[in-house]
């Protein structure tokens, strides 16, 4: 049976993933369950973006802006003394659907910069909204006095909250898969190609990715509501441009098109920054150059380079087979 790297490292980092809580009791590091919660929550919302950025070639950068929104339905209804998680989730959800349909709707009649600008320009809108919010923190944020509570669950439980958030990725990359394998992304795709031919074979392109861009606006909403229960704090700073920055960065690292890749993406990342944090304060000074060497070494991303390493494995098997 040949091992197929595509498949093998993303599973075994989602075993990993799984086992961090059992890890971070036995070993007395809570920072651990923070530090890796991190990461599953902006995997989550990376994945959300590949799925317009890297399926429906739709560079959106002002995608942390659902992040915020997200983050805030928890922060505010907190502050009203609102904990019912299954209002803030449906809050959260109905939110981001009905933003999501109004910019996506202004947004997708353009194209290429254009798209890109006024995307940026949305998330800008609703940045300079939330700072100008001064009941609740403006520029200062605000703190979640409780985490969300779903019946006898609460998400003020940091093992709680990391497998609740390990279990919506888990569901997102699963569905994620299933959906642009069916007839909807297979559109998307083909759009991404060819818009016009797409649009001459009868297909409402437009209507399409408006959908996805309302799917992928209310997936990330979700990942800012888990945010705002990991850090107990929601800023204006979510939602900004650098915020939308970084998701993309966490998306073209792990590789385009693809659901894993966002997975190593944000998980690569996040550990980089982690580390090299911990051996400079002027980290942003070595992370830049390892992000472009990690491009320039694979197009494709993390998960392309997998995938170059799988048929490399695979020649190099096939040569011994043929000298035995």
């Amino acid at each position: 049976m040949k091992l197929n790297l595509r498949t093998a490292v993303p599973i075994l980092l989602l075993v990993l993933l799984a086992l961090v809580p059992i890890y971070a009791t036995f070993a007395q590091q809570p920072f651990f369950l923070t530090l890796f919660g991190r990461i599953v929550v902006f995997a989550i919302a990376a994945v959300s973006l590949d799925l317009i950025l890297g399926y429906g070639g739709m560079v959106s950068f002002g995608h942390a802006l659902y992040l915020g929104l997200g983050a805030y339905v928890v922060g505010i209804m907190g502050f009203h003394g609102i904990d019912n998680g299954f209002v803030h989730l449906g809050a959260t959800l109905l939110l981001c659907a009905i933003v999501g349909a109004i910019t996506g709707l202004l947004s997708l009649r353009t194209t290429g910069i254009a798209f890109i600008m006024i995307t940026l320009a949305f998330a800008q809108m609703f940045y300079f909204l939330a700072v100008s919010l001064k009941q609740y923190g403006g520029d200062d944020g605000l703190p979640v006095s409780a985490g969300s509570r779903f019946g006898s669950v609460t998400l003020d439980d940091p093992a709680v909250l990391y497998y609740v958030a390990f279990a919506v990725l888990c569901l997102c990359v699963w569905g994620g898969r299933r959906l642009v394998e069916a007839r909807f992304g297979m559109v998307i795709r083909g759009a991404r190609q060819n818009d016009r031919r797409m649009r001459a074979l009868g297909y409402p392109t437009l209507r399409y990715k408006l959908v996805a861009y309302i799917i992928s606006a209310m997936v990330c909403g979700v990942a800012g509501m888990l945010y705002a229960n990991l850090t107990h704090f929601v800023s204006p700073a979510y939602m900004a441009w650098t915020a939308s920055g970084e998701l993309i960065v966490m998306v073209v690292l792990g590789g385009l098109g693809s659901f894993f890749g966002p997975l190593l993406g944000s998980t690569a990342m996040l550990l980089i920054e982690e580390w090299l944090k911990g051996m400079t304060e002027h980290w942003m000074i070595i992370f830049g150059p390892l992000i472009v060497v990690a491009v320039l070494v694979s197009r494709r991303g993390l998960y392309g380079l997998l995938g170059d390493l799988q048929v490399r494995l695979s020649r190099r098997t096939r040569a011994v087979e043929g000298k035995a």
